[in-house]
């Protein structure tokens, strides 16, 4: 167990320092500003949820709820122009000035431009300003995803953003890994399983796309009041309920359920959710065959309570419990080239166990002491048991195809390359809780919107670790015995591969803490300042932790609308349980924080095509890295290699074009390009060489007396992430007249990504899995309640949806990870484990 609590006093003195600085911007006037407020409507009277409202020139922006309501904190005494834009809808302008402390009521109506189609909403001020795009929640109900995630299957498509397992809602952002992408719901950050190793076993995320009202994404070089990550935040708020409504759905894969409400005096809101998940038959149509039982359950719940016109109490609780078990039957695999192909068999005994319980609960007292002041304690707590079980025994036999279409036996087995057995074995078993306390502020003057916050996080892991593999082929284990027939062995301890077997226990304390703000430079509102320093440290490795981080956006005088940003800052990523564990489960504990130094470059574009409206958006970035934790993955288990130190790059460049491509529904296109490559410090190898001059290689060559060697310095090597090119296609369609008729499509394309035999060196792991190619796609039909007479049951429901979805739809094999086999001569043969083929799903929605 390490536990280690030093420099406290001079801990104390700088959160103190922090903290008195924070609250000392109370003391600013606010009275300069004052407050407008509304109701934003259709020409029929009907409230419009999710407009975005703004005050032009200025990092001032909200939405409305589904009453329709906003609510502004603007400056006094200086003329401002309040805008409201919702595609579909024609924008919406006006000249407001008010006094000190003025209140001033503006209702608005927005005259349609399009009849009975959803809506675009477009970006306020102040998230062009910054490196955070927005994502239209509602589409989270019409993309396709076989994860269950559908918002993590939206921030897939985002530029820079790649992931090549559809049953995984892991995603890896500009070179980073899974681990390496920060999650926020209200403010509270979200913790993943520690010990998942696939797709398969992974279940249902956190994220709730029923209980959503924003998102909002940033890819990099993001503000300071984002946590200690290198790569990616996803910034999530959950709805708080004006009126009582919900959700049912349900499809072949699972089934969900919300309600929102609120009290008849509005001081008490609610919203829970439920979803079930059970994708037995999707995991039945993979190589393996088998007994396949997963179930994925899910309860979270949000309740606000307003004590009184300042103060605001509120708790979001979250139960997840995913169970996965397998009883594999038999796999048939065929492998290889056109001229060369394979075919794996392997009949399996044993059964796999696995379950992940996670409880998580946030308690938030959030006072505002004047309209310009918000101050937020926050006490969570976030637990989970973790257990892997596992005994599976597979005798697997290896043959050659004829691949000669003019013989008889054309893709029949003509040679036996080898047989053998395998045995996993795993009993592993982690239980974890996070503890936090948080103090978050923010103060608006005006030119002036200032953040801080403190915290102190608490972690008690506990891990034991008992698995290994046997492999044997013909009757001998490999490696192969030294030993010839007839001799006498000696008595030598049985030797086992991958064998990791270990009991930690680590209980740590962190302490962090931020202070930012967002300036306007210049009287014309055209300028932007994002300056901002985060802090932290980890008793474990004693490390103390400062990141500066800026952003500056420029609106030239141009004639097309258009937001130029330059973003630089030091991000570091502090270790967690997993970065300073090895494959073996030894401890690493004075393993320092990896380093990001990021520059990003962008510019947005708003323009219009086709009399519609379209967003361009791109950034170019350069990281350099530095004290990096070498690591390998296999599916979506990520091993580190915290006894290696590496340090490395990622360059690249991000483009979209999102808008109406059909009049009065968004779609978009996402394309990157990235290349990040890391190089090992201290790291060297061999070759050796026979005496025909060739390279000794194990099982290849027959002459393997070495009679020569060269040492060589692998230098950069590509990272696991090392993925060059990316495209993303999102796109909506309806029946011309019929709009109640939709179609959805979502196309995937990811280049090859590296990897390497198991056990080699990090240098050996250059090889490339095929690039990932993917087309879901999905026809809707929706039924209006308003079809139904009044004194019909179903006049209370709002909305039917009934959707049929195409997974897969061009029947690409996609490979995900490698299944090692070897034969006696210990030749090793990679055997592709792909991914799910094509699979129809029906889904049916009601909204009430």
């Amino acid at each position: 167990m390490y536990r280690r609590m030093n420099h406290r006093c001079l801990l104390s003195l700088f959160f103190l320092f922090l903290l008195t600085l924070a609250f000392n911007l109370k003391g600013q006037d606010y009275t300069q500003t004052g407050i407008i407020e509304g109701r934003i409507t259709d020409a029929t009277g009907k409230a419009l949820e999710l407009v975005n409202i703004a005050i032009q020139g200025h990092p001032i922006g909200a939405s409305t709820n589904r009453q329709g309501q906003y609510r502004l904190i603007v400056p006094a005494g200086t003329d401002l122009v309040l805008m409201a834009s919702f595609v579909g809808f024609e924008p919406f302008k006006m000249n407001v000035r008010l006094k000190e402390g003025e209140k001033k009521t503006i209702n608005i109506f927005l005259k349609s431009s399009v009849s009975d189609l959803p809506t675009l909403e477009v970006e306020d001020t102040r998230i062009r300003t910054t490196t955070l795009s927005r994502i239209d929640p509602r589409i989270s109900s019409s993309i396709v995803s076989l994860s269950g995630g559908a918002i993590e299957s939206l921030v897939k498509s985002m530029p820079g953003v790649s992931s090549n397992n559809e049953l995984s809602n892991t995603y890896s952002v500009r070179g980073g890994n899974y681990d390496e992408n920060l999650v926020y719901v209200n403010d509270i950050e979200i913790y993943r399983p520690l010990l998942l190793r696939s797709g398969q076993q992974e279940g249902l995320s956190f994220l709730n796309s029923d209980m959503v009202s924003s998102i909002l994404f940033s890819a990099g070089g993001f503000e300071a009041k984002y946590g200690d990550k290198m790569s990616s935040v996803l910034d999530i708020k959950y709805k708080k309920p004006t009126e009582f409504a919900g959700s049912v759905s349900g499809s072949l894969l699972g089934a969900t359920a919300h309600l929102e409400g609120t009290s008849p005096d509005a001081r008490w809101t609610y919203i829970i959710g439920v979803r079930q998940k059970s994708n037995s038959s999707l995991l039945g149509s993979l190589d393996t065959k088998g007994e396949y039982r997963p179930s994925f359950t899910d309860l979270q719940g949000l309740v606000t309570f307003d004590l009184n016109e300042k103060l605001e109490i509120s708790f979001l609780g979250n139960y997840s419990r995913n169970i996965y078990k397998l009883v594999p039957s038999d796999r048939e695999t065929d492998f290889g080239s056109i001229t060369e192909s394979y075919r794996l068999k392997i009949y399996f005994d044993g059964q796999e166990s696995d379950k992940f319980i996670n409880y998580m609960g946030a308690l938030s007292l959030h006072y505002k002491p004047n309209v310009a002041t918000s101050l937020r304690l926050t006490a969570s707590a976030f637990h989970t048991n973790e257990q892997e079980n596992y005994d599976l025994q597979g005798q697997y036999w290896i043959g050659k195809l004829e691949t000669d279409l003019g013989s008889d036996n054309y893709g029949n087995v003509t040679d036996a390359k080898g047989i053998g057995t395998y045995l996993n074995h795993a009993r592993n078993e982690l239980t974890g809780t996070v503890l936090n306390l948080e103090h978050r502020g923010a103060h608006n003057s005006g030119s002036y919107f200032w953040q801080w916050g403190l915290k102190w996080q608490h972690e008690k892991i506990e891990d034991n670790i008992s698995e290994w593999t046997m492999i044997d082929s013909a009757g001998f284990s490999i490696p192969d015995s030294p030993w010839s027939a007839g001799e006498v062995i000696p008595s030598v301890p049985f030797s086992l591969n991958n064998v990791a077997k270990a009991s930690s226990l680590l209980e740590s304390n962190r302490f962090t803490g931020f202070l930012q703000s967002n300036i306007t430079l210049d009287d014309s509102n055209r300028t932007y300042l994002s300056a901002g320093v985060r802090f932290h440290y980890w008793d474990v490795n004693e490390q103390f932790l400062a990141s500066p981080r800026l952003t500056l956006a420029r609106k030239p005088r141009w004639t097309r609308n258009v937001v130029l940003r330059l973003s630089a800052g030091l991000y570091y990523q502090p270790p967690f349980y997993r970065e300073i564990r090895d494959p073996q489960g030894i401890l690493y504990p004075n393993t320092k924080a990896q380093a990001s130094y990021q520059f990003v470059a962008g510019a947005d574009m708003d323009f219009t095509a086709w009399n519609r409206p379209f967003k361009f958006t791109t950034e170019a970035y350069y990281k350099k890295l530095d004290n990096l934790i070498p690591y390998e993955v296999d599916n979506v288990r990520i091993k580190y290699l915290p006894q290696l130190t590496a340090k490395g790059y990622a360059v690249g460049i991000d483009f979209k074009v999102n808008g109406e491509f059909v009049k009065g529904v968004e779609s978009w296109a996402s394309l990157s390009l990235m290349k990040t490559e890391e190089d090992i410090i201290g790291d060297s190898y061999y070759k050796y060489y026979n005496s025909d001059g060739e390279e000794i290689i194990n099982g290849y060559t027959t002459n393997n007396v070495a009679v020569d060697s060269l040492q060589v310095f692998p230098g950069n090597i590509p990272r696991p992430s090392d993925q060059r090119f990316t495209f993303n296609l999102f796109f909506q369609d309806y029946l011309p007249g019929n709009p109640t008729y939709k179609m959805h499509l979502n196309l995937v394309y990811g280049s090859s990504l590296p990897f390497g035999p198991p056990n080699s060196q990090k240098y050996q792991q250059t090889l490339r899995i095929p690039a990932y190619r993917r087309v879901d796609i999905g026809f809707s039909k929706l039924i209006k309640s308003s079809s139904y007479p009044k004194n019909n049951w179903l006049k209370h429901i709002e909305t039917i949806w009934i959707t049929a979805e195409v997974f897969n739809l061009l029947q690409f094999h996609n490979t995900v990870s490698y299944l090692w086999v070897t034969d006696v001569s210990n030749r090793k043969y990679a055997i592709p484990n792909y991914l799910t083929p094509r699979q129809l799903n029906i889904k049916l929605q009601v909204n009430f």
